[in-house]
């Protein structure tokens, strides 16, 4: 977009972005890494910005090797907490990590003496357009005529990358025109391997906690979970968790049908009614509501999570690497706001015996309803590892999405302009 263009130079020496009806901060935190904050939308139907997030960042990124051996069993990191996101952020690549058009930013943060460390091309900001299309329609109902109008989708990308150790993790935030937010984490690097005699797998007879990927070479078998804290002010500071179920419905005599669905909801009261394990409890839709706000046709404003994989840890809850780490246990949390409870592993997570964490805070089972809430949300991997990842893996990526729930009166892209004629380079011409 122009608007884009035109705000490259100002992006570089501003943290606020600015962007089609998106305005949003960037802030570089040495734990969290990359934080946006207070982003708002523009509403063209009401005239008015509406506020959507007033900070998200990921609290705490938990992986856990598979291998008991006795060089391995204590591989259980807390990268966010123990080394920090932001500290180990890496400066991205022109061209590759960011795109041509992409607007690199640097980021600082205390150092130990408490003077600044600055880590240049920290962030990379750019346009994506990947042939995708926002929305589009063919009409054959009109007497002698074929209507066809479609709009590509075009989207802002916010990304950092963080090597931590033998991983690169890519965090990127993605903003719709349409409303939604689109958080996604991929997964390359180098694997953690560990040597061993074995050449070849028949000749292995014991439990090695992994898989023989080269001559000598066990690519141990360990999970990935990142833990995001959501604080979300859903057009206004006070909201509620609601869980919406997919009910089946048997009918007689009604109809030639015998059978429909229909959708019953229930708002969570307090933190333990909103916990989540997603794919074992059978919820439909999960959004985060304003109950003071409705549509003009009675709905409440909100937004829902709408998770691309569901994946729980199978270790035992009393290993104590997942005591540490019992955030992990369900993939949804919801707490009222408190300003101390931003780390999911707790403030001193090297020194944590898993008493100051997530699960623990909830255990007080506070109210939620119609107050400033934060919802905690966990994507993850479980990483059996295969011989194309190694030496070094090719990304594997997941994501969630906050996206629209009644919060525009209909759909707030049907504005967009059809793009100018563009001209397509035959590349099989070129030479």
């Amino acid at each position: 977009m122009a608007l884009f263009v035109e705000a490259a130079q100002l992006l570089r020496r501003s943290p606020r972005a600015r962007w089609a009806n998106w305005k949003f901060h960037v802030a570089f935190d040495a734990r969290a890494g990359l934080m946006i904050s207070t982003a708002s939308i523009f509403d063209h139907q009401k005239n008015a910005r509406r506020s959507i997030l007033y900070r998200g960042f990921v609290s705490e990124l938990f992986v856990p090797y598979m291998d008991l051996t006795e060089e391995w069993y204590y591989r259980t990191y807390l990268d966010a907490g123990e080394y920090g996101l932001g500290l180990c952020a890496v400066s991205l690549q022109p061209g590759t990590d960011c795109p041509a058009n992409g607007v690199l930013m640097d980021g600082y943060f205390a150092g130990q003496d408490g003077k600044p460390v600055l880590t240049p091309n920290v962030f990379c900001i750019f346009e994506r357009n990947a042939g995708d299309i926002m929305w589009r329609h063919t009409e054959f109902g009109i007497p002698d005529r074929v209507v066809t109008e479609s709009r590509p989708e075009v989207t802002l990308v916010v990304r950092m990358v963080s090597a931590i150790g033998n991983y690169d993790y890519i965090f990127d935030w993605e903003f719709f025109q349409s409303g939604s937010i689109k958080v996604k984490v991929g997964l390359t690097g180098l694997l953690e391997i560990r040597g061993t005699n074995y050449t070849h797998k028949d000749e292995i007879d014991e439990e090695v906690y992994g898989n023989l990927l080269s001559e000598n070479t066990i690519g141990a078998f360990h999970d990935h979970f990142i833990t995001y804290h959501l604080d979300l002010d859903i057009d206004g500071q006070n909201n509620s968790f609601m869980k919406s179920f997919l009910k089946p419905v048997k009918t007689r005599h009604q109809s030639p049908r015998r059978s429909y669905w229909t959708v019953e909801s229930e708002v969570a009261k307090t933190e333990s009614e909103a916990q989540v394990k997603v794919g074992t409890t059978p919820v439909a839709e999960l959004l985060v509501v304003n109950p003071n706000k409705k549509t003009r046709m009675g709905n409440l404003v909100g937004y829902r999570l709408i998770p691309a994989s569901a994946v729980s840890p199978l270790m035992s809850e009393d290993d104590y690497p997942q005591i540490r780490a019992a955030f992990t246990e369900g993939n949804v949390w919801v707490t009222p706001y408190n300003m101390s409870e931003k780390w999911a592993s707790g403030l001193f997570t090297d020194q944590s015996r898993g008493d100051d964490t997530l699960k623990t805070w909830t255990s007080r089972d506070r109210e939620i309803e119609n107050k400033d809430i934060v919802l905690w949300y966990t994507m993850g991997f479980h990483h059996v590892t295969y011989q194309e990842d190694f030496p070094l893996m090719p990304t594997i990526s997941s994501s969630f999405e906050l996206r629209p729930a009644n919060f525009f009166e209909s759909n707030p892209v049907l504005s967009v302009k059809s793009p100018e004629n563009i001209t397509i380079i035959d590349c099989t011409k070129m030479v």
